[in-house]
Parts: C-alpha cells; structure tokens; sequence
C-alpha cells in the first residue's frame, strides 16, 4: 500500500489547526514553512512526521500519541512554542554536528514551555535552557549534563543508574544544554523506585525537578 503524503511548505500560515493524525499518511514540514499561533495535533508515529527548515513561533503541539525518538526538531526553529503529551527520545536545538546539510545549522530553541508535556529521554542541544520550562516532577531535567558529569558521578546512585546512565553523560554531545527523564519509566529501567532516585536528585542545585 502506498502512503499517502501531505505536504506543507514555501509558505506562512497563521492561527491555523492542523491535524497530523491519519497513520496511513506522511506528514511533510518544510521547506522554508513559517507557522505562527498555529495548534499542530500530532497523532503519527515519528517515522510519519518529517520536519526540515521550519520555523514555528508561539505554536502549540498537542501530541496525542507518544512521539518517539524524532531528531527532526533539530532541523526547526521553535520560538514561544508550547508542548504537550508524551515525547522520549527526542532532541531540540541547534545540533549542527548531528548532520552537514544546511538545515541541521538552523535549528534553535527558545521561551518554550513543556510544563504540559511528558519528557523520557529527550535532549536540548545549543540553547539557553533559562528561557525554557521543563516538566515537573515525576519529570527531572540534567543542566549542562555534560559539564556537570563530573560532579553527578561524585555520590552513589540507586540501581544501575551510575554505571549505565550518569558515567555515560560525558560522551555526549557537547552542545547538550539538557537532559530530561520521565522518573517512574526511568527508575523502572535502572532496577530502583522513584522514591530512590529523588533522594539523590534533591542533592543537586544542577538538576530541576
């Protein structure tokens, strides 16, 4: 069966609703897409879902289904922006080392707000993360997890927190600015409860929660 795609792009759109929500189709951003107060509704999987030079000022994603391990935010400027629902494994910001074609050096991060949304995994690369709100907890966010490696190694971790998750923080790339896990999936993974793993968070000034 052929997929079905739409495309948006080589425009300015305003105040608009869009509904990326049909799992039989291809959703294409870009290129050279603006969208302004617009409310995206997000209900496909990442591999339906193709960003590339957008820019999206003071825009709303409702993402209504998990949206797992997507890279392309990094390909989208992202001003004011509000995000709500489930995302893991995604990055936002500028990441230019993460590709050499032109749009991987466009991408960017600022005033948004993801107090709604449910982050696991996901990472901000080359931005000033005092202009964003992260999640609250059950969330908990990594400033500067590379800078700040050194330190998070420095006290005993519950589970296999230490030796897989925090000794590993070095190795990332460093335009990470930021690293926020969803805590109850998180301390599953790492063989200990969220109790635990709060107890050794509320140690760190580095860590927001």
């Amino acid at each position: 069966m052929i997929a079905k795609k739409v495309f948006y792009e080589n425009t300015q759109l305003e105040h608009e609703r869009l509904g990326l929500t049909d799992k039989g189709t291809l959703y294409f951003l870009g290129r050279n897409l603006t969208l302004k107060n617009c409310t995206l509704v997000l209900k496909v999987a990442a591999s339906n879902l193709f960003i590339r030079d957008v820019r999206f000022t003071d825009c709303t994603f409702e993402v209504k289904q998990e949206l797992k391990n997507h890279q392309q935010w990094i390909r989208a400027s992202l001003k004011g922006c509000q995000f709500k629902g489930r995302l893991s494994g995604c990055d936002f910001g500028h990441w230019p080392e993460y590709g050499k074609e032109p749009e991987y050096q466009l991408g960017s991060i600022e005033d948004c707000d993801f107090s709604e949304a449910r982050l696991d995994g996901c990472r901000f690369h080359g931005c000033d993360t005092r202009t964003l709100r992260f999640p609250r907890w059950p969330c908990f966010t990594f400033l500067d997890p590379v800078g700040n490696s050194r330190e998070l190694s420095t006290v005993q971790w519950p589970g296999n927190i230490g030796p897989v998750v925090i000794e590993d923080l070095a190795s990332y790339p460093p335009s990470t600015t930021a690293l926020t896990w969803f805590a109850p999936d998180f301390a599953k993974r790492s063989r200990c409860t969220p109790e635990e793993l709060k107890a050794v968070i509320e140690k760190f000034d580095c860590i927001v929660f």
